[in-house]
């Protein structure tokens, strides 16, 4: 009922009104796009290729099923994400960027303009890799120089106008606009897995179909678990009233337990996907020895058993690398003492960074292995049931709940926020 009630609320404010449709109009143009094919492709045997591939399947589940559509909007919006990952590793290395980092609106705005020319030559070396791949397999027929320079023009175009709309929606609607858009686009495979799983119950696999959906409710239980849960270490802050005595309050640091996110588990596709790519690339080298090479790279890669295992490792490195970029305690440990804030029982300044630092490396450990899980829980699954036709994504799930939790929370404050104006 309170969700029911709260959907009437903002349907009865306008600006809150206007900003869900400018939303859901802009979201309906990028599906559109996506629909739109570019020329020089056999449709049927690119679906099939990624169907049969694992290591494509999850680039084009981060694409909306675009890649295998062959779509004007190609790329999706990989590029921009990977070059949102370069800037941020390039802000922790690189001092000035660190610094304009910390000049607030004025410093965010030109990490965000240098993201966006970064995502120009990302997008075109991606579509150009991914054309040269699926030229490699015999997909994508010969093309000249001009139809060549037409498709990447089109594909890293395509790349700019979704990280646009993206921004737009940031800006002008509800929620972050770029992954509103992977959401949206995650969400519009749903079709091809009602399908398959109608295709399932005739074959008589019905144990296994129950025991698939019992365990998607699961993980989404637990998903939507460590995503909300959070650490809270008790905070005292010494506040003077008249007369020059003091008073202690006491109040708490929040740290999330998945503080990462899933950014761990895009860092992980990043660069598993990548030897698997290159080596596809590579077989139809001239040269034997650089062939066979990559022949042996790719089977390797197909195994599940290896590829899980690799996968799993590297999401919970990557867990911990980029919690560290994130989490800083040296800084917070500064801005409790600024402040007059002390956690009871430790000294402010340096015991505080470390004990910060400890608390966060105990909390991170149980959320890489989850996040792990996450990662290969379609390989998992497909391993108890025996069914390949129905994939339960965690990854998916995880996007999916994130974004609807941290939309409902933006929601939530639009409504509040409107309460008390009109108070």
């Amino acid at each position: 009922m309170a969700f029911v009630e709260n959907l009437r609320k903002i349907w009865t404010l306008p600006d809150l009104r206007r900003r869900v449709l400018f939303v859901i109009l802009l979201l309906l143009i990028t599906r559109l796009f996506a629909h739109i094919p570019l020329p020089g492709v056999q449709l049927d045997t690119l679906r099939d290729f990624f169907s049969r591939n694992q290591l494509f399947g999850i680039l084009d589940m981060f694409s909306g099923g675009s890649i295998s559509r062959f779509s004007i909007i190609l790329m999706g919006v990989g590029p921009y994400i990977t070059s949102s990952i370069i800037i941020q590793l390039l802000t922790v290395a690189i001092p000035s960027l660190e610094a304009l980092q910390k000049e607030g609106e004025f410093g965010r705005h030109k990490i965000n303009q240098y993201t966006r020319w970064l995502t120009i030559p990302m997008a075109i070396i991606q579509a150009y890799g991914m054309l040269a791949i699926l030229r490699s397999q015999g997909i994508v027929i010969s093309l000249s120089t001009f139809d060549l320079i037409t498709v990447l023009i089109a594909a890293s175009a395509g790349t700019i106008f979704l990280m646009w709309i993206g921004e737009l929606i940031s800006e002008n609607g509800i929620g972050n606009g770029i992954s509103l858009i992977i959401t949206l686009g995650i969400i519009a495979g749903l079709p091809i897995q009602v399908r398959n799983t109608f295709a399932i119950i005739g074959t008589g696999k019905i144990g296994a179909l129950i025991f698939f959906g019992v365990l998607t409710l699961i993980t989404i239980g637990f998903i939507v678990l460590v995503t909300e849960g959070e650490r809270q270490i008790p905070v005292t802050y010494a506040r003077r009233i008249r007369m020059g005595a003091t008073i202690p309050v006491e109040s708490h640091l929040p740290l999330r337990v998945n503080t990462a996110g899933v950014i761990p588990i895009i860092f992980a596709i990043s660069f598993i996907t990548l030897p698997g790519v290159a080596a596809r690339f590579f077989q139809s080298a001239r040269t034997p020895f650089i062939a066979n090479s990559a022949s042996a790279i790719a089977k390797f890669f197909e195994n599940n058993l290896y590829y899980g295992i690799i996968y799993f490792i590297l999401v919970i490195a990557f867990t911990y690398f980029y919690t560290s970029i994130v989490f800083k305690p040296d800084e917070v440990a500064e801005n409790l003492q600024k402040q007059g804030g002390f956690i009871p029982g430790i000294r402010p300044g340096r015991e505080t960074s470390t004990y910060l630092k400890s608390i966060m490396s105990k909390i991170t450990l149980p959320s890489s292995i989850f996040l792990g899980i996450i990662a290969v829980l379609p390989f998992l699954v497909q391993a108890a049931t025996g069914i390949t036709t129905l994939v339960l994504g965690g990854t998916s799930i995880l996007i999916i709940v994130a974004v609807i939790i941290e939309t409902m929370k933006q929601f939530q404050a639009q409504l509040v926020m409107k309460t008390y104006e009109n108070l």
